[in-house]
C-alpha cells in the first residue's frame, strides 16, 4: 500500500488559501484532490482512497464538523486535520469529539502545518501496514492463499485464481467489514489503465461466492452495495 501515491483531501472554501495549500502539499509529493463545500467533500471521500483529510470548519452546505462526522461512520481510521479561523477552546473540543485527530487556528504557520501533516500521514501508513494481510488468509474453513493464488473453498478442491480475481479478493479482505467504492477498486485491482463494466466486477463478486458461500444465494461474507461499491464481512 506504502508504494500507491500519499493522497490528501483537502476541504477549504477560500480559493487563495485552498490553492496555497495544495500547492505546498504537492511540492512535498503528496497527491491533493480539493473540495470547496462540506457535501462535495462528503462526495468525493466515498468515492476515493485517502490518507489525510484536512478540514476547514466553516464551509457552504456542510460545516466542516459535519462533514467529519460523516467521514466517521464509513472510516474510523483515516486522520482528520482541522484548520479553522475559531480558536476558543470549545471549537477545538467540539472537533477532537467529532472524531479529529488534530486541530490548528489560521492563520497558520506553514512549517508546523506541513510537519503535522507528516506526522498524521506516518499514522495512517502505520494503520493500513497493520491491516496488511499475510500470505494465507483463513475464514469459516475456507483459505486464500495471495502468494500461490490458489483457493481452498467449500469444494474441499484447490482452485487457482487469476491476477485480477486475487487482487480483488485481497483489496475486499484486507479492508474486511468496510464498502470499498468502485473507484478505489478501479485504482487498486484495474489501475485505470481498463475500465471494467459493473457487470465484470459482479461477476468476480458472484464467483467468489460460488468459491466460498455456503448458498451463494444467501451470501454472508460478499456483498454488491448498489451504487457505492462491494463488502466482505468477516469477525
Amino acid at each position: 500500500m506504502s508504494q500507491n501515491p500519499i493522497r490528501i483531501l483537502l476541504v477549504e472554501d477560500e480559493e487563495h488559501l485552498q490553492e496555497a495549500i495544495r500547492l505546498n502539499l504537492e511540492l512535498e509529493g503528496y497527491k491533493v484532490v480539493t473540495a470547496g463545500t462540506g457535501t462535495e467533500a462528503v462526495k468525493i471521500f466515498k468515492q476515493e482512497r485517502f490518507n489525510l483529510v484536512v478540514l476547514d470548519v466553516m464551509l457552504p452546505e456542510m460545516d466542516g464538523f459535519s462533514v467529519c462526522e460523516a467521514i466517521r461512520l464509513t472510516n474510523s481510521t483515516v486522520p482528520v486535520l482541522f484548520l479553522s479561523a475559531k480558536n476558543a477552546n470549545e471549537d477545538k473540543i467540539t472537533g477532537l469529539k467529532r472524531g479529529a485527530d488534530d486541530y490548528m487556528t489560521k492563520p497558520f504557520n506553514l512549517e508546523e502545518f506541513l510537519l503535522r501533516v507528516n506526522i498524521l500521514v506516518k499514522r495512517s501508513l502505520s494503520q493500513e501496514e497493520k491491516k496488511e494481510i499475510n500470505d494465507i488468509f483463513r475464514f469459516d474453513g475456507n483459505e486464500v492463499n495471495f502468494k500461490t493464488y490458489e483457493i481452498l473453498g467449500k469444494s474441499r478442491e484447490k482452485i487457482r485464481l487469476t491476477k485480477k480475481e486475487i487482487s480483488l479478493l485481497k483489496l475486499l479482505i484486507e479492508r474486511k467489514n468496510e464498502v470499498v467504492s468502485r473507484e478505489q477498486i478501479l485504482e487498486t485491482v484495474w489501475g485505470y489503465d481498463i475500465y471494467p463494466s459493473t457487470r465484470t466486477v459482479d461477476n468476480f463478486i458472484l464467483a467468489f461466492r460460488k468459491y466460498f458461500e455456503k448458498d451463494p444465494k444467501e451470501p454472508h461474507y460478499f456483498f454488491s452495495v448498489r451504487g457505492v461499491g462491494y463488502k466482505f464481512v468477516w469477525q
